[in-house]
């Protein structure tokens, strides 16, 4: 199993955060109602979802705001301009992991697990935005934005936290795939996601 530390973690994240803007940006102008693989959302709501967990993270963290609605019931209607909002919260989400320790033991989290090693924590901030940059780039019919060595990461940090969550519904089952799979697959069959996800299958 890879290893992470937390400075790893860090870079992860930066790394995360780069793919979920990049997402963001190939959204075309007629993209915003399209299905996701989160069934039921749709690309409005999943940029909500993902954007309101950026903020959790930074509020657990710091102690600020929390985001203005529930990210988990994302109403599908965005007051502003979406990417300069998702903006705002990756920019509270790097700057509140930036304040914590490389060797922190116990950072909060807005996770049922309560507080995590930095490695974790930040790697699950990372897992959260990464997965829903793939949701958004499969809905757009984007190339997926993870690389090989990010994915082996963020399966590390997923094989620590997701089981716990996939009984308050964040996760689904995981899905059978092959050994011999390659990282972002394996990453995503784990998070219950099809890797040849596409709107129309």
């Amino acid at each position: 199993m890879t290893t992470i530390t937390g400075t790893n973690a860090i870079t992860l994240l930066g790394a995360a955060h780069t793919a979920l803007r990049t997402a963001v940006a190939g959204i075309p102008a007629d993209g915003w109602d399209l299905p996701t693989p989160c069934e039921h959302w749709n690309v409005t709501q999943v940029l909500q979802h993902a954007t309101g967990d950026q903020i959790g993270f930074a509020a657990a963290i710091t102690g600020g705001p929390w985001p203005s609605e529930d990210p988990f019931q994302p109403s599908g209607r965005i007051d502003g301009d979406a990417a300069a909002l998702l903006e705002q919260a990756l920019t509270a989400s790097a700057a509140a992991f930036a304040t914590v320790d490389a060797d922190a033991e116990q950072v909060p989290v807005p996770l049922p697990q309560g507080p995590l090693p930095l490695w974790v924590a930040a790697g699950a901030c990372a897992l959260d935005a990464a997965v829903h940059a793939w949701d958004i780039a499969a809905a757009t019919g984007r190339p997926s934005p993870l690389t090989a060595p990010d994915a082996e990461q963020l399966l590390t940090v997923a094989k620590q936290i997701v089981e716990p969550l996939r009984a308050y519904g964040a996760y689904a089952p995981e899905l059978p795939m092959p050994t011999d799979a390659d990282p972002t697959a394996a990453l995503l069959a784990y998070l219950g996601r099809r890797p040849e996800w596409t709107p129309q299958a």
